[in-house]
């Protein structure tokens, strides 16, 4: 693999990123410019920093898919300990900011940093790198997979002690498939399910606030003064869309019904104002990028780019789903942004650094470009 092999990057993933994003922003200022006018007094008070961020992430996806992925390999044990270290960091009082109840920030005044989006990626490469030079590691349970599953699980707890639920069933989620490409047999994942499941209900019923979600999602117009508030408004806000939508810029439900319509529950505003037929579209750009994301895995020279190409495609993927799942009431509400869409400077520039990361290694790989 030299310089001279390199083939022209996947124009798929990157037409449908850029559209998304593209997409995302006038849907951020769509969503935001009358909670913006509530708060501060101007309309765009939300969408020029979220332009600031969109150029930033472009020029982040830029400069990592024209840097050799192979790369981060060497780097991943250090980025990994890196991102626990932050992790930690961000949960001593008085280093660590405090918004809505929840710890998971960094920074200074509103200029603020999520450690857990640095430790979605870096545990993907460390991952990538770890069994790409261990290819029979997974076939042992407690020499294998075990110590990885510790990793995965020591990452998880500090991410839900913030806490940060979602966060935690997307690192979850997105090792486990890497894992399970990596090697990792069925049966042991099988074997995995009690105790997951197990942890998963306790983590519910010793959180309140949890069980109460869990209750709304069951019946969320039941709750609908309290739990239910933001499922239901957003599926009035999906049902009253229709078709075609009412209108770029005409949702009733952004003012203020649905709240910070321009995050979690960006995707109800989408389909008030796009209809059916604009949501359809949305839904196609993510399914299209990742076809083309796991054609770029299964393609890749080698096992590294190939687990790192699949986890990639695995976070922005599940994450999607699962916001979307949120939105539509399919499971019960948790704080997970939709990807390319929802406003925020620390997810996108990462999620963009992925992209660039999946597109270098696309310049790689050997398959058809149209």
């Amino acid at each position: 693999m030299k310089n001279k092999n390199k083939k022209p990057f996947d124009f798929w993933i990157f037409a449908a990123v850029i559209l998304l994003l593209s997409l995302g922003t006038i849907m951020v200022f769509s969503s935001s410019y009358y909670v913006s006018v509530k708060q501060v007094g101007n309309s765009f008070s939300m969408i020029k920093p979220q332009l600031l961020y969109m150029l930033i992430s472009i020029l982040v996806l830029v400069a990592t898919m024209n840097y050799d992925y192979r790369r981060w390999g060497k780097i991943s044990p250090i980025l990994l300990m890196g991102s626990i270290g932050l992790l930690i960091l961000v949960l001593i009082p008085g280093v660590g900011k405090e918004l809505n109840g929840a710890q998971r920030w960094l920074g200074v005044g509103n200029k603020t940093f999520q450690p857990s989006e640095l430790a979605k990626l870096s545990l993907i490469m460390f991952l990538s790198f770890s069994l790409s030079k261990r290819r029979d590691a997974l076939q042992s349970f407690t020499k294998g997979l075990l110590p990885y599953l510790a990793l995965i699980g020591f990452i998880c707890g500090l991410v839900v002690i913030e806490p940060h639920l979602s966060g935690t069933i997307i690192i979850a989620l997105t090792g486990f498939i890497v894992l399970f490409c990596g090697g990792a047999k069925i049966s042991h994942f099988v074997a995995l399910a009690i105790p997951v499941i197990v942890a998963g209900v306790g983590a519910i019923l010793v959180a309140p606030y949890r069980f109460d979600r869990v209750k709304a999602w069951l019946d969320p117009f039941e709750y609908k003064m309290n739990e239910g508030w933001q499922i239901v408004n957003s599926l009035l806000a999906i049902g009253s869309g229709g078709l075609f939508g009412r209108g770029l810029g005409q949702s009733m439900q952004k003012y203020l019904y649905i709240p910070e319509p321009y995050n979690d529950y960006i995707f109800a505003v989408l389909a008030e104002e796009l209809g059916f037929l604009g949501s359809v579209v949305v839904l196609i750009l993510f399914l299209v990028f990742i076809w083309r994301g796991i054609k770029v895995a299964m393609n890749a020279p080698d096992v590294f780019g190939s687990l790192m190409a699949i986890g990639i495609t695995s976070l922005i993927g599940v994450q999607a789903l699962f916001n979307v799942a949120v939105v539509t009431n399919s499971i019960p509400s948790t704080g997970i942004s939709l990807p390319f869409f929802s406003a925020g400077g620390t997810s996108l520039i990462f999620l963009m650094f992925g992209v660039g990361i999946l597109l270098n290694i696309s310049r790689y790989s050997n398959y058809e470009r149209f």
